[in-house]
């Protein structure tokens, strides 16, 4: 049966990518982000994606050069070439999921994407699990490919998982991927394979049939990303049970 997640992840907002701000040298998923977010005691969310040699890097792109000197796919470079790539606007250097969970050792909830290339492949997730094996500290791990989540609950079962979605997955990224793959994740239809303890939903398209049923239908937790400006909190404040945000520094 669907579960909630634990009150521990909803119970403060979740700075998206860490608490980053480029203008005061903290670029998102870097240390100080994650430093920032801490001191706050605020949860973070970050992108984690495979370097060539198996490691889980948190990185949102499958690219370099967008916050980085230099280019190339991450899948082309070894977690230590990856390490000491130059980033624009800060110092910091990327971060192993390892290096993350050393860094915030517990203090406040790390929410984990998965961001995937939609091939089947498990090594992120498997990765992942013989990282979070010794970790102690509160944890979540959620991702759009229901494959991967499948990996989540197959291959991390004591870790809350979850579905990162949307309502109708109109922009040209999707377009790239098979039309059954589209489909399968349009309302939440793969679910009850899944077996999600919480939805991370875009905050513009809620409410939403889907989510709304997964809340109170199944008892699934509902965060929403990415809350930016007061419209979109409010709209969290109604609909969601906690927000992923970025931008701005609740006042709690």
């Amino acid at each position: 049966m669907f579960s909630r997640a634990p009150a521990w992840l909803t119970a403060r907002p979740v700075a998206h990518r860490g608490l980053h701000n480029r203008a005061q040298g903290l670029v998102e998923n870097m240390p100080s982000s994650v430093d920032a977010a801490v001191a706050r005691n605020f949860g973070i969310e970050v992108d984690l994606q495979l370097s060539g040699d198996g490691e889980a890097m948190v990185h949102h792109d499958y690219e370099l050069g967008r916050l980085t000197e230099g280019s190339g796919d991450l899948l082309t470079k070894t977690a230590a070439e990856l390490k000491a790539v130059a980033f624009k606007n800060t110092a910091d250097r990327m971060m192993t999921l390892g290096d993350l969970c050393a860094r915030v050792d517990g203090r406040v909830p790390l929410v984990l994407e998965v961001k995937s290339r939609f091939n089947g492949d498990r090594k992120l997730v498997s990765r992942m699990a013989e990282v979070l094996s010794s970790y102690r500290g509160p944890a979540v791990a959620m991702s759009f490919d229901p494959d991967q989540v499948l990996a989540i609950r197959d291959l991390m079962p004591r870790i809350p998982r979850g579905v990162v979605a949307e309502r109708r997955y109109e922009e040209a990224e999707w377009k790239r991927l098979p039309p059954d793959k589209v489909r399968e994740m349009i309302g939440l239809r793969h679910a009850f394979l899944t077996r999600p303890h919480f939805i991370a939903y875009w905050v513009n398209e809620l409410p939403a049939p889907a989510p709304w049923i997964a809340r109170n239908i199944f008892g699934c937790s509902l965060l929403t990303w990415t809350v930016r400006t007061p419209e979109q909190r409010a709209r969290a404040s109604r609909w969601a049970d906690q927000m992923i945000f970025e931008g701005f520094v609740p006042d709690l």
